[in-house]
């Protein structure tokens, strides 16, 4: 994790550490660096993902180059809110596909534990994402 280790880390430094990272197009085993060993990670409503490795994989199936990869995601955070060892955002995703981009409105949901996120839960609308998606 990029300048944010354990024992110095709140739980909002750690969430805007992560977004910055994804905006910043990093590899995908240093996004997977922020979660725990038992993280689990979800896009409601579709299934959860539960491991470090497992998220891993999970990324790298839809951030990849080419038609219709997700080349990149910038993440525009709009709000952030602490209490405790949860973190709740507003923020525009911005989704760059090889031959345009698209803004989705998102809420996330992070739970922290030993300064690494332990869950991640976004919400959105998937109608929207996929016809965005799908729109060229």
């Amino acid at each position: 994790m990029p300048g944010v280790t354990a024992l110095d880390c709140d739980g909002r430094t750690l969430v805007e550490e992560g977004g910055a990272a994804w905006s910043d197009n990093v590899s995908t085993v240093e996004l997977a660096a922020f979660f725990t060993d038992d993280a689990v990670y979800q896009n409601v409503p579709l299934a959860p993902v539960a491991g470090r490795d497992a998220i891993a994989r999970n990324i790298a199936s839809f951030i990849r180059p080419g038609p219709p990869g997700i080349e990149a995601i910038e993440f525009r955070l709009v709000h952030i809110a602490a209490n405790g060892p949860v973190v709740m955002t507003e923020r525009i995703d911005v989704f760059k596909l090889s031959d345009r981009s698209f803004e989705l409105p998102v809420m996330g949901t992070f739970e922290i534990s030993g300064g690494m996120i332990n869950a991640w839960r976004d919400y959105f609308d998937t109608n929207q994402f996929t016809s965005r998606l799908g729109s060229g």
